[in-house]
């Protein structure tokens, strides 16, 4: 079941607009337009959800070189 809530409230827009970049580079921005999310494939959600994934690790590795390969992650559990 997928998470309804992003982790970062603020991030909601940005997801968004991520989401639908994707499936215009897909060629699925019409079938989004025309019947919605809720009603594509298993496989076509699926491919802009894996393809959001690889942006979203090319923009973490970006960043991990930009920092000598660190990145700053933040723990809540962490004391």
């Amino acid at each position: 079941m997928a998470r309804k809530k992003p982790v970062n409230p603020k991030s909601k827009d940005e997801l968004e607009s991520l989401k639908e970049e994707v499936a215009k580079e897909l060629n699925l921005d019409d079938d989004v337009k025309r019947r919605g999310y809720e009603n594509m494939t298993t496989r076509e959600v699926g491919k802009i959800g894996g393809n959001m994934v690889k942006k979203m690790i090319n923009l973490a590795e970006k960043v991990m070189d930009e920092k000598d390969g660190k990145i700053k992650t933040e723990n809540k559990n962490e004391k």
